[in-house]
């Protein structure tokens, strides 16, 4: 008998030596080659444990570095995202100008002459008398709070509630009348002056940001699709279209909708002889651009100053200004956010309460259609992955 042969072997074969031992080989893999598993080279690194608290901390001190740096720049970046939020409010107004056989530089060249004079116009109309009307407001409370209190309201009020309602007015008369508290405020003016300074900057700088992110819009959107795969590009550029496009429809709207509220709140304070008509149309229309809720919000708000002209203007303010809060739900809101997204109602709730507590009012505005882009992100991409797994 023969013994079995074995199968051959070359000199160069037994000359080898095994491959080099590599952190992080698997399990399996370690079986096939006889290298050492992922986990035993783990362990193994922690032999030399200053060499691994100095990478660990090394890494720690990065992190902390690049947080401080995009604190510091957080300013930007908010004007950055914003800027680009404007240009996609302004870009449903280019396409339909390109529509009509305008070349995208001309029409962008006319959205902003006509945006600049629209704001001029406003500007030149509304500050003046809303600086006016502030400053009425401030000299004309003492005598508001005296007629306030020879009303039936009042009186109604301190049958019920008792002398607290005339503490609380006196309080507020004496506080307004206190030389030293007047200086308090001169200086809270001085604060809010700087403030609005500040804005008008921003506002300047998203302005220009704007401008640039309009008129490269499309290049953007082609260079943000060939980050994907080729064989992804064709999903993702719906999806990118779908997205800026809801965007834009979204903020468009939400401008003309607190527009219609500005003016429906002009014409109502002019009808009823209310108080600072044209400072409440700029309030209408600051508080109407917080979604689902700016409406009612003004409308308590502006009913209850009302109730200083009288019981009877106020009624009637509130009944008015409800009923066109019906016909902007029903028949206006439709028409206007045809081409937005669809957005839950506890998640719009929920977005412009995170948006708002980030970054205020624009937060809010912003927060939707951020939101609506994260739906349809899950709606096209993550279900259908689920879905196509068994």
């Amino acid at each position: 008998m023969t013994a079995p042969e074995d199968s051959p072997t070359t000199a160069s074969d037994a000359a080898d030596p095994l491959p080099p031992a590599r952190a992080g080989v698997p399990d399996a893999v370690a079986e096939r080659t006889g290298e050492p598993p992922a986990s035993r080279t783990f362990w193994a690194s922690l032999n030399s444990p200053f060499g691994a608290g100095f990478f660990l901390t090394l890494g720690g001190l990065a992190a902390i570095a690049l947080g401080l740096a995009f604190s510091n720049l957080s300013t930007i970046v908010i004007y950055v995202a914003f800027a680009l939020f404007v240009a996609l409010g302004l870009d449903p107004i280019v396409r339909w100008l390109e529509t009509k056989r305008v070349e995208r530089p001309w029409g962008i060249v006319i959205v902003y002459s006509g945006f600049a004079v629209i704001m001029a116009g406003v500007l030149l109309l509304i500050v003046p008398t809303v600086v006016r009307q502030v400053a009425q407001f401030i000299d004309d409370i003492p005598g508001l709070i005296s007629d306030f209190q020879n009303s039936d309201l009042f009186h109604t009020l301190q049958d019920n509630f008792g002398d607290q309602v005339g503490t609380i007015l006196d309080q507020i008369q004496s506080f307004i009348t206190n030389p030293s508290n007047l200086a308090s405020i001169g200086g809270g003016i001085v604060q809010v002056g700087a403030s609005i300074a500040t804005t008008i900057s921003g506002l300047i700088i998203m302005l220009v940001l704007s401008l640039y992110f309009l008129a490269s819009l499309p290049t953007m959107k082609e260079a943000f699709n060939r980050l994907f795969a080729a064989r992804n590009r064709a999903k993702a550029g719906s999806m990118t279209t779908e997205i800026t496009e809801s965007i834009g429809g979204y903020l468009m709207g939400m401008v003309i909708l607190a527009f219609f509220n500005s003016m429906i709140a002009l014409i109502l304070h002019i009808v009823l002889d209310l108080p600072f008509p044209a400072l409440m149309a700029v309030a209408a229309f600051c508080i109407t651009l917080i979604p689902l809720v700016g409406s009612v919000l003004y409308w308590a708000v502006a009913s209850g100053l009302a109730l200083f002209t009288g019981w009877l203007p106020a009624l009637i303010f509130a009944a008015a200004y409800l009923v066109y809060m019906q016909i902007e739900a029903y028949v206006l809101t439709p028409r206007v956010m045809s081409r937005a997204i669809s957005v839950p109602g506890s998640l719009v709730v929920i977005g412009a309460l995170v948006g708002g507590t980030l970054l205020g009012l624009l937060g809010a505005l912003v927060a939707i259609p951020v939101t609506a882009s994260i739906l349809l992100i899950i709606k096209q991409v993550l279900i259908p992955r689920q879905d196509a797994k068994i």
